[in-house]
């Protein structure tokens, strides 16, 4: 069975979550299982390249990137959302496909000239990716490029972020 094949089995539908009409991706039953999941940390990885830093967007993103980041033997920083970070932060507001939100970053989790690859579960509209891109950017870092789990193309993100190198594990 290809990688591919074993995401998307072990990625569970949950409609109607966490309002209604939108499809909630679940990750979790991947996650439970160590071979897909280890399998998933090094594809990420091998696709890198050299980089500095992980920075990984809450909060499942958070379960991907710091792996990643200890097989590339990079740091890792997380992406919080709004007042979760307790020392000075950069914040991005974004849009949603089902609202607003506003991540933050520590002010000192980048050198200047970082290599930062931002790592999340899923790219739907692209919102998130584009304002961690920020973040990673206003600290005077490099985005060396984004990974996910999985694509949701039909929401047309990555036409958001067309000055980003962008690699998806599956696309959907």
């Amino acid at each position: 069975m290809s990688l591919q094949q074993t995401i998307t089995g072990l990625i569970r539908d949950v409609p109607d979550y966490p309002k209604p009409g939108v499809l909630f991706k679940d990750i979790t039953p991947l996650l439970h299982d160590a071979a897909a999941f280890q399998s998933v940390v090094s594809a990420i990885a091998e696709q890198a390249g050299p980089v500095d830093k992980v920075a990984g967007l809450e909060a499942r993103g958070f379960l991907l990137a710091a792996p990643v980041a200890l097989e590339l033997g990079a740091g890792f920083v997380p992406v919080r959302k709004s007042g979760k970070l307790p020392s000075e932060t950069y914040a991005e507001t974004y849009d949603l496909e089902y609202g607003t939100a506003t991540i933050e970053v520590h002010r000192d989790a980048f050198e200047p000239g970082d290599r930062v690859l931002i790592v999340d579960d899923v790219l739907a509209t692209g919102g998130t990716a584009q304002a961690a891109a920020s973040l990673v950017r206003q600290a005077g870092a490099e985005v060396a490029g984004l990974s996910v789990l999985m694509e949701l193309t039909f929401l047309n993100g990555r036409d958001r972020l067309a000055d980003l190198r962008i690699h998806s594990l599956v696309a959907v």
